[in-house]
């Protein structure tokens, strides 16, 4: 009888309940969402209307429900670990290039083609310069909060993650408006601070602090194992429960636009897939052609195809209208993003054995 010792079994993180099903829920969320908001359109308006701080254009609900998807998030940070990112900086290089060189121009270059040219007989001249402008918005914004529920789908360093993510924000206080002014070629065109400050702070500031709190004085009361075995397990359905929820809100809040404008949508939506595409293949190849880690790679290359949707669609609205063709387009963003991202996202995971073996950043 063969006495040979089991091979280990890696334990798996990720719910498979949701797993499984997740792209299936996603999408009932989002008709769930424009049902809601067809049915129900006051008790939707008066939730679309409450925001922190006059002018913020950070909604209140939508806040919450993405800091309980990212708060299990920032609970599995060890903090001594993020220092080592500055030994290993090429992850954090491909990451940057994509999101700052490749990404804002490579959406104007495709925006220009399909809405100024290949759709040109389905869309009037400044309709598709509105589009344009608002697809080139939602790529010039690098995704915050989305990026830790996507680094959580492929087992990513979290400390790694939220480096990654800390310098896109460092990055995008001077960086997004000169960029977004360029490539519209709109004089005059203005970021507000209001925005990009409270957003950085509700959806990152907020999370990471209360985190850490927990995480120290946890580990520090009940120790490593009960913090790691009994207390984070209990967070696991919290992070795709608050995603689901916060699709119905963004589809309520916006279905009268998606249901008027459907052409619109299915057109919007052609240069976002390609582009989320190309910059998550770009990524990851060049990812492994550096021999990154793979928990490294998968959450860079989600990084380099993914938007900071809530900050995007708050810009458009600020600079041409909540009716505009611009808002519609970062909305059409948020539409495709999730259910693509998870496609790549499984995409990751099925070629884990690409990279070389996962390393601490210790």
């Amino acid at each position: 009888m063969d006495q040979s010792p089991a091979t280990p079994v890696k334990t798996v993180k990720r719910l498979a309940f949701f797993e499984r099903n997740l792209t299936l829920w996603v999408l009932l969320c989002m008709v769930a969402g424009v049902i809601l908001g067809t049915v129900a359109p006051k008790a939707i308006t008066a939730l679309s209307g409450m925001e922190f701080g006059r002018d913020s254009h950070v909604n209140v609900p939508i806040a919450i429900l993405i800091w309980l998807m990212i708060y299990p998030m920032m609970l599995k940070i060890d903090f001594g670990s993020i220092g080592g990112v500055a030994r290993k900086p090429k992850g954090l290089m491909v990451t940057l290039f994509v999101n700052w060189i490749v990404k804002p121009f490579s959406m104007a270059f495709l925006a220009w083609i399909f809405m100024q040219h290949v759709f040109a007989k389905w869309i009037d001249v400044e309709t598709a310069k509105n589009y344009t402008a608002g697809l080139i918005i939602l790529a010039a914004a690098p995704c915050t909060a989305m990026v830790f529920v996507w680094s959580y789908l492929t087992d990513g360093d979290p400390a790694y993650t939220l480096v990654q993510v800390a310098v896109n924000d460092l990055i995008m206080l001077v960086a997004f408006a000169p960029i977004v002014m360029f490539l519209c070629g709109v004089s005059g065109v203005v970021v507000p601070s209001a925005v990009l400050i409270t957003s950085v702070l509700v959806f990152i500031v907020i999370p990471l602090a209360v985190g850490w709190l927990t995480r120290t004085t946890l580990l520090k009361t009940h120790g490593t194992e009960w913090f790691e075995k009994s207390f984070l397990p209990k967070f696991q359905p919290v992070t795709m429960a608050a995603l689901l929820l916060t699709l119905v809100l963004i589809f309520a809040f916006q279905a009268e636009n998606l249901i008027h404008r459907w052409l619109a949508v299915l057109l919007l939506a052609i240069p976002i897939i390609i582009q989320v595409y190309f910059n998550s293949s770009l990524t990851y190849l060049l990812m492994k052609w550096l021999k990154v880690p793979h928990n490294i790679a998968a959450p860079g290359a989600l990084i380099g195809a993914s938007n900071f949707f809530e900050l995007a669609v708050a810009v458009a609205i600020t600079l041409f209208g909540p009716s505009s063709g611009a808002a519609l387009a970062t909305v059409v963003g948020v539409l495709v993003e999730v259910p693509v991202m998870l496609s790549v996202c499984s995409a990751c995971n099925a070629t884990r054995s690409w990279f070389p073996k996962e390393e601490s950043n210790r």
